[in-house]
């Protein structure tokens, strides 16, 4: 009768809603009792307990099943009420778990296979912290539950395949084997055995019916002694209990009538009215619900008597050490004096050794590309089986599951990753960049080769569109730093934000100098970088590479008697937060304002107007030497001052 709690409670909110997902509910409401009330640690009343298992609704379209979960274990908030209240204006229900919305909710699921790869990343903090802090602090489980259409993701195969090769054996995988999606049966589309294929992955795995208790609990003992990643295969029927439409192959999103709940109900002996669970049946999952609560006590004792407790739950609530950037402070300061021309992402590996140093949660990794991105500091260890000790994480070419990842290690808690591959693969990661995002989440993607800068290997390693379309994402922090000063300052407003991921765009080939001084100025997003000889009749505007293009331009533009500033903009997202007073002084009121960046035109009209010019790119680019790519699409400093030249003229 527990389950059929979960299936009345998700086919009354479903139909109260007139939309919503009440088939997978349905059918893995056995799986998610047993595992709620037998294997899951957890103490209901405190939904941050540090060492609870996670619990990760791949399938989110399923809400209901951890809605109904929620409920009747009774975390905070989650009242009836709210149940009633699905998919409204409000809730804590909304059609999609959300993290940071609803209590207990560990991630934010919905995009099919983003759950699974992030709590990939999940078990990877848990064995990172573990071997930071010791088992008697950290000693918990991820467990998924994910269906058909996730598997068939293609971040699901990547995330599959670093699981299996990292030997997570604290990650299990309960898989909905009901072969349903929204066409119709899976085989519609999918030939293949999952099992099998996560087998060749290094998981463990085992099949079982998704309806039988007894084979159930004893596959969630089963899983809890392996050494590997194991997926469990639950063979069910979509919409189980639901009278004619059990097992219907249009089930996956089909709300049931009240005629069809109504022999749904009769079906499963649930007399009761709508939204009413009966005393014993409400009584055994507050049972299940503080059956954690002694565990978490033990708990917290343990961590009383720890050495380490502070740090402990520093690391844990995503406080920086107070010495975080004292190093930091020392490299700026030799940098603005000595002055290095470099390539940015040889500046960030540069900045990179005075951080990991000072905060050790920090967890780096890059999609086979270590010698390119600049994300290895040296003394670093891989991330690996049997100890994970290691903080760099050889995530292979697998850049959507790394960001998914990242995503999942930022959720835990205890860890600050960062990653780093080429910025035009970022149209692999972006739905997990998104989903960070979405959640406010700290994770700092690195991406490299930010432009055709990066030369030979042509246009389609060169991003062109990318920087606009990145900034364009709300709660996206987009960093492109001009020389070691800025990538510094850059490291240090990303390593601040607790709760907006960053992108750190940075070039494959060498730019000069143009900071001589600190003072954190990129942590106001832009800023005025060298001013005009008198009247400032010129602003150029420019970020990343092109700032020491503006800075030569603006040489002769002076020598030809006309007075030009430059602003460097090195985070447009920080700008904007700026007071109006500040914004105002940085943009100036010169007669012409001109932006040049290698990227398209989309979004510098914020700071150059309607009537400004853009020197930049409206095309692809193509394979060649940087520097002759440059001088041929007219990204010189020459370029840039015959263009004030001739439009001055022109409006005179």
């Amino acid at each position: 009768m527990m389950a059929n709690a979960i299936r009345a409670l998700s086919m009354d909110a479903v139909h109260r809603a007139k939309s919503g997902h009440q088939g997978m509910p349905l059918g893995m409401a056995d799986i998610a009792t047993v595992l709620w009330t037998k294997a899951l640690k957890y103490d209901a009343a405190d939904p941050g307990w540090p060492d609870r298992d996670r619990f990760v609704l791949s399938a989110g379209h399923g809400s209901m099943l951890l809605y109904a979960l929620l409920h009747l274990s009774g975390f905070p908030g989650m009242t009836l009420e709210e149940i009633k209240n699905f998919r409204q204006w409000g809730s804590l229900t909304p059609g999609h778990p959300e993290f940071g919305h609803t209590p207990g909710v560990e991630t934010t699921t919905g995009p099919l296979g983003q759950g699974l790869a992030t709590a990939v990343g999940m078990a990877m903090a848990e064995r990172s912290l573990a071997a930071r802090f010791g088992d008697a602090l950290v000693d918990h489980r991820t467990w998924v539950i994910a269906g058909d259409g996730c598997l068939m993701e293609g971040v699901s195969h990547e995330a599959v395949s670093l699981a299996g090769r990292l030997k997570l054996g604290k990650l299990t995988v309960l898989f909905d084997d009901n072969d349903t999606t929204i066409d119709g049966r899976a085989s519609l589309a999918e030939t293949g055995d999952q099992v099998l294929r996560f087998k060749a992955a290094g998981w463990a795995t085992r099949r079982i019916d998704g309806h039988d208790y007894g084979q159930i609990a004893a596959a969630l003992r089963w899983a809890m002694r392996q050494d590997r990643p194991s997926l469990v295969a639950c063979k069910t029927r979509i919409n189980r209990g639901a009278a004619a439409m059990e097992g219907d192959e249009h089930g996956h999103g089909y709300a049931l009538f009240d005629a069809e709940i109504g022999a749904a109900r009769l079906a499963m002996g649930w007399p009761d009215e709508p939204f009413v669970i009966p005393a014993d049946v409400a009584a055994a999952w507050a049972k299940a619900g503080s059956r954690g609560r002694a565990g978490h006590r033990r708990w917290r004792a343990r961590l009383d008597r720890d050495r380490r407790r502070a740090e402990f739950e520093r690391a844990v609530a995503g406080d920086l050490p107070s010495e975080a950037f004292r190093d930091l402070a020392g490299h700026v300061e030799r940098c603005a004096a000595e002055q290095p021309a470099a390539a940015t992402r040889v500046h960030s590996g540069a900045a990179l050794e005075p951080l990991t140093a000072a905060i050790p949660e920090m967890m780096s990794g890059s999609a086979d590309l270590t010698g390119s991105n600049n994300t290895f500091v040296a003394g670093m260890l891989a991330f690996d089986a049997p100890d994970y000790a290691g903080r760099y994480v050889h995530y292979g070419v697998r850049e959507h599951a790394m960001a998914a990842a990242m995503n999942g290690m930022a959720l835990h808690g205890g860890v600050i990753p960062y990653a780093g591959t080429f910025l035009v693969f970022s149209d692999y990661s972006r739905a997990a960049i998104r989903l960070g995002a979405l959640m406010g989440l700290r994770v700092i993607h690195v991406m490299t080769h930010d432009s055709i800068g990066l030369g030979e290997d042509g246009p389609t390693h060169q991003p062109i569109e990318h920087l606009a379309s990145l900034r364009a994402m709300p709660n996206l922090l987009v960093f492109r730093p001009a020389d070691a000063v800025e990538t510094a300052e850059c490291w240090k407003a990303a390593l601040m934000e607790r709760r907006t991921p960053s992108i750190m765009a940075l070039s494959r080939q060498k730019t000069a100098a143009v900071r001589s001084s600190g003072g954190d100025l990129a942590l106001r997003g832009a800023y005025e970088l060298a001013a005009a000889d008198g009247r400032a009749d010129v602003t150029l505007f420019a970020s990343g590479t092109e700032v020491a293009i503006a800075i030569a331009a603006r040489a002769l533009i002076q020598a030809a008697g006309v007075g030009a500033r430059v602003v460097s903009t090195p985070c447009w997202e920080l700008f904007e937060r700026q007071d109006g007073a500040y914004r105002a002084q940085v943009l100036g009121g010169s007669r012409l304002n001109i932006a040049v960046e290698a990227g398209v035109r989309q979004g510098w009209e914020r700071f150059i107007g309607a009537d400004g010019v853009f020197i930049g790119l409206d095309h692809f680019g193509a394979s060649a030497p940087f520097e002759r790519l440059y001088r041929e699409l007219g990204l010189t400093a020459e370029a840039v001052a015959a263009t004030v030249k001739a439009r001055l003229s022109s409006a005179a």
